[in-house]
C-alpha cells in the first residue's frame, strides 16, 4: 500500500501556555483533496504551517510521501503554497514569479522558460508573461500564484485561505478553477479556509477542526447530513436546535427517547446518553415542513409555532418562526411557499421526519463540545 502523501501523528504545538493544535492525527492519500475547516483560532493555519515547515511540532511526527520532514526547512519538503495574500514580488514580472522556486532550484534557463509558459497555460495566464502584478486584477493575480506554486511540480499543494480576498462570483469562478486543476493533475491538496460552502464544495474530506482537535473527519455530504457532535452540527450550515431530556441510555450511534416541550421521540444519538440528561434535537432548517393532519401518520416531532421574519434571498426564502417553548427555529422554502404557508404573525404547525433529527448533549456537557 502506498504511503499517505501527508501524515501527522500525535502532533502538537503550543504557543505559551496555549495548545494550538492539541494531538491531532491525519492522513491524506495521495490525490486527495482535503480541506481543514473551522473558526477562527481553531487550529487549522498552525497545522497547515507545520505542514509547510514555517513551524516546528513541540512534539509527534510529520511525514510527507512516508518521508520524515520534522527540522526539514519549507524549500527541501517537495511542497507548493499559495498564500491568503498571494505573496507575489510586486517589482518582477509575472514570469519572474513564476519562475522564482524554479531559479532557487538551479534550474536551467531554457528548462524553466519551458515551465513557465506550461504554468501560465495551465492557469489561463498565457501571454501575461511581462505584466506587473500591479496590472493584474485580483483573479489573475491568485492564478499566478497558483501557477508559481504548481511549476515546481510539488508533491503537496498547500492553500492557505486563497480565495478570501476575492468578491463571490469571483470567488466561485476561482473555486470551479482550483477544483479542476486538481483533479486533472490528481495532486494532493489541503486548503485552509472557515468558509463551510467552500468546504463543501470542493473537498473529497473535510477536517472540522476545533480548539485544536479535529472534531470529526469526513466525506462533505457525512459531515453536513451526520454531525458527530454539536459543534460541528452548529458550524455547518444552519441548524435548529430543540431542547429536551433523554428518557433512557443510549451509546453512540443508538436511538435514544427524547421528552420534549413539544411531545416525545426517538432519534440518533451520534455519542453516548445517559438517561435523565439534558439534551438539544437537532434538525436542519430544508427538513421542516408544513405540518398536514390530513398527511398519513409518520414518526417524528411535530410543534407549534408563530411566524415572525421572512427573508428572500432569490432562490429561496428564509422563515423565522418562534415555539411555544421561545425556541427560535429556520425553515428553508419556496418563496410562494413561504407567502402562502407562512403569513408573517401567523401560528403554524411544523413536522420534523425522525430520520432528519438527531440528538446532542445540552450545552456544557462533553457531548455538546
Amino acid at each position: 500500500m502506498a504511503a499517505a502523501a501527508v501524515e501527522l501523528q500525535s502532533i502538537r504545538k503550543t504557543f505559551a501556555s496555549h495548545a494550538a493544535v492539541d494531538g491531532i492525527d491525519l492522513a491524506v492519500p495521495p490525490g486527495e483533496f482535503l480541506t481543514l475547516l473551522g473558526p477562527s483560532g481553531c487550529g487549522k493555519s498552525t497545522t497547515l504551517n507545520l505542514i509547510a515547515g514555517f513551524l516546528q511540532p513541540d512534539s509527534g511526527a510529520i511525514r510527507l510521501a512516508g518521508r520524515s520532514v520534522v527540522n526539514l526547512p519549507p524549500f527541501r519538503r517537495d511542497i507548493g503554497i499559495v498564500f491568503q495574500d498571494y505573496a507575489l514580488f510586486p517589482h518582477m514580472t509575472v514570469g519572474q514569479n513564476v519562475a522564482f522556486g524554479l531559479r532557487m532550484r538551479k534550474i536551467g534557463r531554457r528548462e524553466i522558460e519551458r515551465r513557465v509558459e506550461e504554468a501560465l497555460e495551465l492557469v489561463q495566464l498565457s501571454g501575461f508573461l511581462r505584466r506587473r502584478p500591479s496590472e493584474l486584477s485580483g483573479g489573475q493575480r491568485q492564478r499566478v500564484a497558483l501557477a508559481r506554486a504548481l511549476v515546481i511540480r510539488p508533491t503537496v499543494l498547500l492553500l492557505d485561505e486563497p480565495l478570501s480576498n476575492l468578491d463571490l462570483k469571483l470567488r466561485e469562478e476561482m473555486r470551479l478553477e482550483i477544483t479542476g486543476l486538481q483533479h486533472r493533475l490528481k495532486i494532493t491538496t489541503v486548503l485552509v479556509t472557515h468558509d463551510q460552502g467552500e468546504a463543501l464544495a470542493v473537498s473529497d474530506r473535510i477536517a472540522v477542526m476545533n480548539r485544536g482537535r479535529i472534531e470529526q473527519i469526513g466525506p462533505p455530504l457525512q459531515i453536513y447530513e451526520q454531525p458527530a457532535s454539536r459543534f460541528v452540527a452548529d458550524f455547518i450550515g444552519a441548524m435548529n436546535f430543540l431542547r429536551g431530556v433523554a428518557r433512557i441510555s443510549a451509546g453512540a450511534g443508538e436511538l435514544c427517547a427524547v421528552e420534549t416541550p413539544h411531545g416525545r421521540f426517538s432519534a440518533l444519538a451520534p455519542r453516548a446518553l445517559e438517561s435523565g440528561q439534558d439534551v438539544v434535537v437537532a434538525v436542519r432548517p430544508e427538513h421542516l415542513r408544513l405540518a398536514s393532519a390530513a398527511a398519513a401518520p409518520e414518526p417524528g416531532l411535530a410543534f407549534a409555532a408563530r411566524v415572525f421574519q421572512h427573508v428572500y434571498l432569490g432562490a429561496h426564502t428564509e422563515v423565522h418562526v418562534r415555539t411555544e417553548a421561545g425556541e427560535h427555529c429556520l425553515l428553508e422554502v419556496s418563496v410562494r411557499e413561504a407567502q402562502s404557508g407562512f403569513p408573517v404573525n401567523h401560528s403554524v404547525r411544523l413536522f420534523a421526519p425522525a430520520q432528519h433529527l438527531q440528538v446532542f448533549g445540552a450545552s456544557g456537557s462533553p457531548e455538546a463540545n
